[in-house]
């Protein structure tokens, strides 16, 4: 298993294959059933805003030994405008496009820790 890596985020296939490789991270590091389907439905729900939102960029993952666990974390970055409203954008229910607005806000309470810069 590659602890460090990057992938494209252009497209829907690239959307596919970030589920998918997040998939294989968390099932080599034996994440439970529910943590595996955590990861990956906020890794698919961030890849699908970089490609819609953010224009396409890519996601790197990085696996970290801290004792106990390994952590996984995940980057999904792009060179889109921003989002002006952080704290809006962050509500449930709100969306900047057709969504159901539960993209970011859903994803953060998917995972341990969540930041967006």
């Amino acid at each position: 298993m590659e602890t460090n890596g990057s992938m494209p985020l252009v497209g829907e296939p690239d959307i596919v294959m970030c589920r998918q490789q997040v998939r294989k991270l968390t099932q080599a590091l034996k994440f439970s059933l529910v943590d595996q389907t955590k990861m990956i439905t906020a890794a698919s729900e961030l890849s699908r805003n970089t490609v819609v939102y953010g224009g396409g960029g890519h996601m790197r993952w990085e696996v970290q030994d801290k004792g106990v666990r390994p952590v996984l974390r995940l980057w999904f970055e792009d060179q889109g405008p921003g989002i002006p409203d952080l704290d809006k954008a962050l509500t449930d229910g709100w969306t900047s496009g057709s969504g159901m607005g539960i993209g970011l806000s859903g994803s953060k309470r998917l995972v341990n820790a969540f930041e967006i810069r």
